[in-house]
């Protein structure tokens, strides 16, 4: 009787232990719905870019990527954004693709204008900045292929 009483305890801590891991995942990965409103931007590329990636401005987190999905027409990746309600982006606002770090994801990071109008739930941002492609800028300075565009010295 002893060895079912030891076994139901440790049983139950077990999945108490899961519960609060559950909770904490739950509150660390801001899964919960944000009630925000959505806009649109289109770019060029989004390389690493991934449903769910933070939206920032001035690094600090306002939004999600709720969707991406290519432009047929035009060949352009179309990404959909959900923005916190209280956060009022200017029609001149710049979208830009960045990345974490070498090894980092990416994000979306915003960077607001100064026009007084404000893009309306359903919008578009029209300004977009493609990513800087890590691996190639680092084979152009490794490996000096940056150089050919670069201007001949002046004669001494």
């Amino acid at each position: 009787m002893g060895h079912n009483l030891i076994e139901t305890l440790m049983g139950a801590l077990v999945l108490a232990i899961a519960g609060v891991f559950l909770v904490f995942v739950y509150n660390a990965t801001s899964m919960r719905a944000t009630g925000g409103y959505e806009v649109v931007a289109r770019f060029d590329r989004v390389d690493g870019l991934a449903r769910g990636a933070d939206v920032k401005v001035s690094g600090i987190k306002v939004g999600t990527v709720v969707e991406q999905r290519l432009d047929t027409e035009r060949f352009l990746a179309v990404v959909r954004m959900n923005i916190d309600p209280a956060v009022k982006l200017p029609v001149d606002t710049v979208a830009q693709v960045a990345s974490e770090g070498l090894l980092g994801g990416s994000f979306v990071a915003l960077v607001p204008g100064g026009e007084d109008k404000v893009i309306a739930p359903g919008g578009e941002i029209k300004f977009t900045q493609a990513p800087v492609n890590l691996v190639q800028l680092l084979g152009k300075f490794m490996f000096g292929q940056g150089d050919k565009d670069a201007a001949p010295a002046a004669p001494k």
